[in-house]
């Protein structure tokens, strides 16, 4: 028997095979889940329906998650054809390419309620949709990064979206954890996906977490993908309202001895 045999649940915002949410999914579906999948658009169908019909999916639909809607639509369809859930994930966020590089203090009221609003409240959405089809012991968890907690180069809104994300995560864990439903995050750390291409400078931010992280190397998909079946499944019975630092241990540390090297010899060259 498999981990997640006969555990039904929920993707939003799988896009391509290079990407978080597919190395959940994959993740899942090898343990056994039976997984509906959502698509953003016409344009994103194309993509995503292979890669759902090849994990047997019985629901593949579009979803707008900033439309109230279109969640309340895919929940319903969720209750006709699983009953119950067992888990969701939330995997959706947006920021505009100019908010991501320059200056944070330039950022536009309009790209301020775009990121917010899709990145972040979408939690709240799915969460209160998903509330009432899910089965006691489910699992509801969102990405994130470290960029919530600490300055980013080119991260900008969308590190503020992400803290908003957090905070809101453990609010949602309080709501739901009197109906014995979890809420975590997991926190990525640099890795190489298409979506992360749109961060001007992501190459170098690769490089610095080799320097930094206590494994010396970047994490991979299947690294995170594995750390969304941990919380998807009944191993994470105990956890909620917390953040899952999958980033190779980044997050612990401070500077590496490289990087301290590094700023110093750059000091040096700038006091001469």
């Amino acid at each position: 028997m498999k981990l997640m045999d006969g555990k039904k649940g929920i993707i939003f915002g799988v896009s391509n095979t290079h990407g978080i949410a597919y190395a959940i999914a994959k993740q899942l579906f090898e343990a056994g889940a039976d997984i509906a999948f959502t698509y953003a658009g016409e344009a994103m169908e194309k993509r995503v329906r292979p890669l759902a019909e090849g994990m047997n999916s019985k629901l593949i639909m579009s979803c707008d998650v900033t439309k109230e809607d279109e969640v309340a639509a895919v929940f319903k369809e969720c209750e006709k054809i699983y009953g119950k859930l067992d888990f969701v994930v939330h995997a959706v966020a947006f920021a505009a390419k100019e908010d991501l590089q320059g200056r944070f203090i330039d950022t536009s009221r309009a790209g301020w309620d775009l990121a917010l609003g899709v990145s972040a409240y979408s939690l709240i959405s799915l969460c209160k949709h998903a509330e009432p089809i899910m089965n006691e012991g489910g699992s509801i968890f969102a990405l994130t990064y470290l960029g919530s907690e600490y300055v980013v180069a080119n991260y900008n809104v969308m590190g503020v979206a992400k803290a908003a994300l957090e905070s809101s995560m453990r609010y949602l864990a309080a709501d739901l954890g009197k109906k014995n439903v979890r809420v975590n995050c997991i926190s990525a750390g640099a890795v190489k996906t298409l979506a992360a291409k749109g961060i001007s400078g992501f190459d170098k931010m690769l490089k610095a977490a080799i320097a930094k992280a206590p494994l010396q190397r970047n994490v991979s998909l299947e690294d995170v993908g594995k750390a969304g079946l941990y919380l998807a499944s009944d191993l994470s019975t105990g956890t909620t309202g917390q953040i899952l630092y999958v980033d190779c241990g980044c997050h612990a540390v401070y500077a590496s001895l490289e990087e301290m090297e590094i700023i110093s010899n750059a000091m040096t060259v700038q006091h001469k």
